[in-house]
């Protein structure tokens, strides 16, 4: 048994012969190792736990995805939890609250603070992902969201864009650091915020973007560029335009952010800014895997994954 999981294991000191044998064997009676037994000899579970907001939002469904690819190629499964956005199931899932055994957990939090990581007991491996003010101490992934949205600016700015609007501005560190990001990106574009073009959301929603949208073209004000800080908000905002009859992109070009599968799929095809889910996925599984070897994790700033902005028809001009 010993010589066969040497060789499963890819252990080298193994000779070629020896080898070519038991993999002869392997092929000849079809067998496949047991995963729990293997974990549960190493004294794991072979599960871990990706908590995210809401899996019917496009974005968190896909990165879902890739967070099991990343775990699969480890031997992992995944165990799939949402939180809605709610502090008291995401402090659960900090505190490994689970109906089974984890052997990390992989957060994406929308209300977790520093104070809440660092009065936190329990000790499973953890990765938080996006952009948190959780301090040094806690690996997480994501990318530059100011830097994100400084170029989704940018591009708004080059297509002749001068009264930009704001769909989403709401409280929270991710979408504080697009907000800014806005703010910076029109003030390096020469352009000025305008209040009355700024509008808060109360959820990620289609029906909030449009109700943003509405609020802003009741002020009599149409803007020729709006950013928003989702492509589920872009959407809800697109269709409060075509509800008057303002044309995107020849009027009003829009871009959203995160780059759902369905931002191909509308007429106008919407612009956006991408971030890479695959290696934000692996990044944050592999960080998972480093402590689970007791490895020293990273400096959680040099955990920023690349994004980039795909033009579609929404803002493509000419």
């Amino acid at each position: 048994m010993k010589t066969v999981s040497n060789v499963i294991n890819g252990y080298a000191h193994v000779s070629a012969s020896t080898r070519e044998r038991v993999e002869a064997a392997i092929a000849q009676t079809g067998y496949r190792p047991n995963l729990s037994a293997r974990n549960l000899a190493r004294g794991r579970s072979g599960v871990i736990a990706l908590v995210v907001p809401r899996l019917e939002m496009p974005y968190f469904a896909a990165l879902a995805a890739c967070v099991v690819e990343a775990a699969e190629a480890r031997g992992w499964f995944v165990l799939i939890h949402q939180s809605d956005g709610a502090l008291e199931t995401e402090l659960a899932a900090l505190e490994a609250r689970f109906p089974q055994r984890i052997d990390g957990i992989v957060l994406s939090s929308e209300l977790l603070r520093a104070e809440h990581l660092a009065a936190r007991a329990d000790t499973t491996p953890l990765v938080l992902l996006g952009d948190h003010d959780t301090g040094p101490d806690v690996p997480h992934v994501g990318i530059d969201n100011h830097a994100a949205a400084r170029l989704a600016i940018g591009h708004l700015a080059e297509i002749g864009c001068r009264r930009i609007a704001l769909i989403g501005a709401a409280p929270g560190a991710q979408r504080h650091r697009r907000n800014q990001g806005f703010r910076d990106g029109l003030r390096e574009a020469g352009l000025d915020a305008d209040p009355a073009l700024m509008q808060a959301v109360r959820a990620n929603t289609g029906v909030e973007g449009e109700r943003a949208m509405e609020a802003i073209l009741a002020g009599g004000d149409t803007p020729d560029g709006v950013f928003a800080l989702t492509d589920w908000l872009a959407f809800g905002a697109i269709r409060a335009l075509h509800r008057h009859n303002v044309a995107v992109p020849e009027r009003t070009a829009v871009i959203g952010f995160d780059d759902i599968p369905y931002a191909s799929s509308l007429t106008p095809s919407l612009t956006s800014i991408a971030p890479d889910r695959r290696a934000i996925a692996e990044r944050a599984v592999a960080l998972l895997e480093q402590q689970l070897a007791g490895v020293a994790e990273s400096d959680p700033e040099e955990d920023r994954i690349g994004f980039e902005l795909v033009v579609r028809e929404s803002t493509r001009r000419g």
